[in-house]
C-alpha cells in the first residue's frame, strides 16, 4: 500500500500551503501599521504569555539550546549548498528541478519569516519604551549632550572608586545572570511593565567567534533565550545581561533595549552593574559629543579617572587583538538587518538611546 499523494492532490495541498503562508504574512504586515495594536494586543499581551512559555520550556536547560539549533541550521545549509553544486557539476538539474528547489527555498524563508515575527520580531513595532514613560526624545543640540556627558562622566568615575574600593570583584556567569534577575525586580518595583519571570539567559557556545565578529551578546527568539559572550572584558557583562533581558521582556530595538538595560542595571543595588551601564551609555554619548565637538569629547576622556582609563585600555587592547576580515561583512549584513526592522540608522540605532537618555533626564531631574 502506497501512502504517496497523487499528483493532482500535492499539487492541491501545495496551493493550500503557498495560500495560508501568503495570508500569515499579509496578516503581519496589516497588525504592524498600527504601533498601538502591537503594543497592547502583542507585546503586552500575547508575546508576555508566550515568551514565558518558551523561558518556562528552555530556561532549565543548561546550555544554549538555541545555539545548537543555529549549528544544526548551518550544517543543514552547508550540506544543501554542497549536494546541489555536486548535482550541478554533474548536470543532473534542469530547469523543472531548478524552479522546484527555488520554490522550496522561497517557501522556507516565508515559513521562517513567520515564525521569528510571531515569536518575536512584530515587536519591532511597538511604541515601546518611551511611550510607556511618556518621555518624547527630540533632535538634542550640543548644549544636550554636553550635559549629558558630563553627568555621565560623573557616574563612571564615582562607581568605578566605589568598585575599586570595595575591592569587588566580578562574579560568575551563573551569579551574574541571578544579579541581573535581581536588577529587574528592583525595576519592577517602579516600572511595572518591566516585571521578568522564568529566567533564561545563558552563555553563549559562540563566544570566541562572537569576539571576532563584534557582538557581545544576542537574543534567540526560537527559543527565548537570551546569551551571552563570556569571553568579552568582564566591565561589559553586566549591562548586556540586562541589555539582553530587555529583548526578552519584547524590546527588539536596540536603543530600547539599551535604555531597558539602563532603567533595570541603575536599580540594582549592584554597583558593578552601576559602573558596566554608566561606562557604556557615557562611551555612547562621548561618541555623539565627538561629531559636533570633538575638543570637548577628548578633553571628557581625559576627565576619567585612571582606573577608568585602565578599563578603557583593556577595551581597545582586546579590539585590537580580535580583528577580523571578516567583521566588516557582518557589520554591514547586521545593519541592513536593522534597517529592514524599522530601525533607519542601522547599527548606529544603539547610539539612539542616548536622545532617550536626554528626554529622560529633561522629565525626571536624573541619570
Amino acid at each position: 500500500m502506497s501512502y504517496k499523494l497523487s499528483g493532482g492532490k500535492q499539487a492541491n495541498k501545495n496551493k493550500v500551503i503557498w495560500i495560508l503562508a501568503l495570508m500569515l504574512i499579509i496578516l503581519i504586515k496589516v497588525v504592524t501599521i498600527n504601533p498601538l495594536w502591537v503594543e497592547r494586543y502583542y507585546s503586552t499581551g500575547f508575546y508576555v504569555f508566550f515568551s514565558n512559555i518558551l523561558r518556562i520550556l528552555f530556561g532549565w536547560i543548561s546550555f544554549s539550546l538555541g545555539d545548537i539549533l543555529y549549528l544544526i541550521a548551518g550544517c543543514w545549509v552547508v550540506w544543501k549548498m554542497v549536494k546541489n553544486l555536486i548535482l550541478l557539476f554533474r548536470r543532473k538539474i534542469n530547469k523543472k528541478s531548478a524552479l522546484e528547489k527555488l520554490l522550496k527555498l522561497i517557501l522556507l524563508f516565508a515559513f521562517i519569516y513567520i515564525v521569528f515575527y510571531i515569536f518575536w520580531g512584530i515587536n519591532y513595532d511597538r511604541k515601546g519604551i518611551a511611550w510607556q514613560l511618556q518621555i518624547t526624545p527630540q533632535q538634542y543640540d550640543t548644549t544636550d549632550l554636553l550635559t549629558l556627558q558630563d553627568l555621565l562622566l560623573q557616574k563612571v568615575n564615582a562607581t568605578k572608586m566605589t568598585v575599586v574600593k570595595n575591592e569587588e570583584k566580578y562574579p560568575s556567569t551563573k551569579e551574574l545572570i541571578k544579579r541581573a534577575k535581581r536588577s529587574y525586580a528592583e525595576a519592577q518595583k517602579k516600572f511595572p511593565f518591566l516585571k521578568y519571570n522564568h529566567v533564561s539567559v545563558k552563555s553563549s557556545m559562540y563566544g570566541t567567534l562572537g569576539d571576532y565578529l563584534d557582538f557581545t551578546g544576542y537574543y534567540n527568539p526560537f527559543t527565548g533565550e537570551a546569551q551571552i559572550n563570556t569571553t568579552v572584558p568582564k566591565m561589559l557583562l553586566p549591562y548586556v545581561a540586562t541589555h539582553e533581558i530587555g529583548h526578552q521582556l519584547g524590546y527588539a530595538k536596540e536603543n530600547e533595549a539599551n535604555f531597558v538595560g539602563y532603567l533595570a542595571a541603575v536599580n540594582s543595588p549592584d554597583t558593578l552593574f552601576h559602573y558596566s551601564t554608566y561606562l557604556d551609555l557615557f562611551l555612547y554619548t562621548n561618541r555623539e559629543v565627538y561629531y559636533f565637538d570633538s575638543v570637548s569629547s577628548k578633553k571628557a576622556l581625559k576627565q576619567l579617572t585612571l582606573p577608568v582609563q585602565a578599563d578603557l585600555m583593556e577595551l581597545r587592547k582586546f579590539d585590537l587583538d580580535h580583528q577580523s576580515v571578516f567583521e566588516p561583512l557582518i557589520t554591514w549584513i547586521y545593519g541592513n538587518y536593522l534597517k529592514l526592522n524599522n530601525q533607519p540608522k542601522g547599527l548606529h540605532s544603539y547610539n539612539a538611546v542616548v536622545g532617550m537618555l536626554i528626554a529622560y533626564y529633561k522629565k525626571y531631574g536624573k541619570i
